[in-house]
């Protein structure tokens, strides 16, 4: 009989990003992306008396699905991850 200790994760991790995704630098206006995101829809969103536009990227490599929001008034948004 053997005694196992390590128990499975009950959830699975989400896949790791790409090493161009990874790089991408976070809540920044005007940082760039990388040559593998595909630019999908994009939509109009309400900020401070203000309307941004907010579009939707996906990355061919690795799946993952980002947000890139261009508010002028404002230089601390840009790239956020949606999901893995």
């Amino acid at each position: 009989m053997t005694d196992d200790t390590t128990a499975a994760p009950t959830t699975p991790l989400p896949a790791p990003l790409c090493e161009p995704c990874a790089g991408i630098q976070r809540n920044w206006r005007r940082a760039p992306g990388h040559a593998e995101l595909v630019q999908g829809a994009n939509r109009k969103e309400a900020r401070d008396e203000r309307t941004v536009t907010v579009t939707r990227y996906r990355c061919d490599r690795c799946g993952a699905t980002w947000d890139y929001e261009n508010n002028k008034a404002n230089q601390h948004v840009g790239w956020s991850l949606v999901r893995r």
